[in-house]
């Protein structure tokens, strides 16, 4: 039977996602009234600036005070796209306290406090829901919290950036440098004025911390996870991928240890090889590859931001809100219960691809490789050119460990014979 009262929610923010939100519930009611079981009213929208016109929305829902909103004690759900730490988080337990459920794309907040937030929902019987926290539209986090919950996921590796996808990928296939590319971004509105967030890996590896928690089961916050930027990618690097069947990409992984005890999450730029479906994901767009032991190898592709895309995410989980307020329910909520360390990034194991600027002379190649064997990594190949007494040195390892590459590559730069060490690349997804 149809309840007849409307769910009431409560937006916080009515920027580019935001209003996409306000938009969907609008031209959708009738379609969400029929999936909910009940009609869903927009009860008011908090704002930073209220003199702004916002088509499609009644002026009188438009408020500057957040807080009195969310007080509010008719409100069902809330819905929090303003992003930041705070205010968001003091209005999401708030709402809690409230009686209140909450959706959020706020990445950043639950990368940092995510086990705090999902405590004060359970300590109040409400949901929290946040789809759109990571990789825009794109189904994750669902699957991975219910759809793999009878599963063990052992890695999830993925493209969770679509700023830098786009940079990268420009760089790849039109010889660009980091910088041009980067002006392309900003001009097409891919990137922001200050992309920092985006470029340095701040932004992926808030989402990595969400993932690597859901995946493993365990808590995983920001200050967790291992981050490199992509600003010192260079045209040389990837003329040096393509001649190993490779293109570099900004990764986000999150990884079980082998023998099961301990979690490591990173993000950094990294090759990997032209056939892994990663390496064909192109322009804005976001991939996620998990690796289950029943399921397998799994695919999430698709669009990772935009308004109309994360918009499209948040209302799924509004759905699934609303429908769980109606049945007096509430949904999963955090899984901690293996509660594994997580591993420094020197315990991490990989291939390198190192490129050296040397004096070009007889002895040089042996001395390198002599360091290399010093500190227990592997050479897997070598290839050198030279031209008026300076060569370059490219060095492809076997997997080892971060450590043991971070003390080589500390010995080489004290050999008479190394001028410097132009780039070093980790070598994943084989």
């Amino acid at each position: 039977m149809m309840r007849t009262r409307p769910l009431k929610v409560a937006l916080l923010g009515c920027g580019v996602v935001g209003s996409e939100v306000a938009r969907i519930m609008t031209t959708h009611a009738d379609d969400l009234t029929a999936r909910i079981g009940a009609p869903v009213e927009l009860a008011g929208v908090a704002v930073r600036r209220p003199s702004k016109v916002r088509e499609g929305i009644d002026p009188a829902l438009v408020t500057t005070d957040a807080t009195a909103l969310v007080k509010r004690g008719d409100i069902d759900v809330v819905v929090e796209v303003i992003g930041g730490i705070e205010p968001a988080r003091t209005l999401i337990t708030t709402a809690f306290e409230r009686g209140a459920s909450v959706v959020s794309a706020n990445k950043a907040l639950l990368a940092q406090d995510g086990a705090a937030l999902h405590a004060a929902a359970v300590e109040h019987g409400r949901d929290l829901y946040y789809e759109a926290a990571v990789a825009g539209a794109i189904p994750l986090i669902r699957p991975l919290r219910e759809s793999l919950a009878g599963d063990k996921v052992n890695r999830v590796l993925g493209i969770v950036n679509g700023t830098t996808n786009f940079i990268l990928d420009k760089m790849d296939s039109t010889g660009a440098g980091y910088q041009e590319a980067l002006d392309e971004a900003t001009a097409l509105g891919y990137a922001e004025a200050d992309p920092t967030a985006d470029v340095e890996g701040f932004d992926a590896a808030a989402k990595a911390a969400i993932l690597a928690g859901i995946a493993f089961h365990t808590r995983v916050r920001l200050d967790d996870v291992y981050r490199e930027g992509m600003t010192e990618v260079t045209a040389a690097d990837f003329a040096s991928a393509k001649e190993m069947g490779c293109t570099i990409k900004l990764l986000a992984i999150c990884e079980r240890a082998a023998d099961g005890g301990s979690v490591t999450a990173r993000v950094h730029p990294a090759m990997i090889p032209l056939d892994h479906p990663l390496a064909s994901v192109r322009g804005a767009y976001n991939a996620v590859f998990v690796e289950a032991e029943a399921a397998g190898q799994l695919m999430f592709y698709g669009p990772g931001a935009g308004g109309a895309p994360t918009a499209s995410a948040v209302l799924g989980d509004l759905v699934a809100v609303c429908r769980n307020r109606l049945s007096g329910s509430t949904g999963p909520g955090e899984s901690a219960y293996t509660q594994l360390p997580v591993s420094p990034m020197g315990d991490v194991v990989t291939r390198y691809h190192i490129s050296l600027d040397v004096a070009d002379k007889p002895g040089v190649l042996a001395q390198v490789a002599t360091v290399f064997a010093e500190h227990g990594v592997s050479i897997d190949t070598v290839r050198q050119q030279g031209k008026d007494g300076e060569a370059s040195l490219v060095v492809v390892t076997h997997r080892a460990a971060d450590a043991a590459l971070t003390g080589t590559v500390d010995a080489l730069r004290k050999l008479d014979t190394v001028r410097g060490v132009a780039s070093i690349m980790r070598v994943e997804g084989e």
